[in-house]
């Protein structure tokens, strides 16, 4: 199954570009024949979050640079699995002054720690199309459990004959959890940046040859 709101690179659809898909199956039951090796395509994906800022609205931001690949059971979905590699000095807040500072000590610490990991260690298919997915999350020097939701969006085999596979997911973790405790006091009360931090996933796989 597949980890992890569309990036600069994904703004453009699969509809739009030369491997508009031939055919789309309906997720659901009896996916047997998807089982197999698949590698998150990055140009059609995504792996955003957003966290609460100045106790008033949200900053949305999305990681440029990463890896994934993911193993598929079809029949057995508590057989997949999938790792993500994400290179944390390619977060974009759409702020470049605020992108610096969240590569600092401060928060990722991207020279000393430039990857943050997942590695999944169980699945299980909820109902329908819906799945979840547990999981080590490593960031800098500290690993915690987390647990995705995901949805299975459908499969393809596009123009160029490669199958293709779409999960949406989310997930909502405490960053203090990982170290990321740092913060400022609001003269109006409260604290400028929110504990929680909500993950998105929007994947597209092509399965390996």
């Amino acid at each position: 199954m597949g980890i992890f709101n569309r990036t600069k690179t994904a703004a453009t659809t699969l509809a739009a570009t030369p491997t508009t898909p031939a055919a789309v199956a309906v997720a659901g039951p009896g996916l047997g024949h998807l089982t197999g090796d698949y590698t998150i395509d990055t140009t059609h994906s995504q792996v955003g979050f957003a966290v609460r800022h100045a106790m008033v609205t949200n900053v949305r931001g999305s990681f440029a640079e990463y890896d994934g690949k993911l193993r598929l059971d079809g029949d057995t979905p508590a057989n997949s699995s999938a790792e993500l590699v994400i290179k944390v000095a390619s977060i974009d807040t759409n702020q470049a002054q605020r992108d610096e500072h969240l590569r600092t000590g401060d928060f990722f610490a991207a020279e000393t720690y430039p990857e943050m990991v997942f590695r999944s260690t169980a699945a299980e298919r909820r109902s329908g199309d819906s799945y979840r997915m547990t999981g080590d999350l490593t960031i800098k020097d500290t690993t915690r459990q987390v647990v995705l939701d995901l949805d299975f969006t459908g499969h393809a085999t596009d123009a160029y004959g490669v199958d293709r596979v779409g999960f949406e997911g989310s997930a909502t973790i405490d960053r203090t959890a990982w170290g990321l405790t740092y913060n400022a006091a609001l003269e109006t009360g409260g604290v400028l940046i929110g504990e929680k931090v909500k993950l998105s996933f929007d994947i597209s796989a092509v399965k390996a040859a």
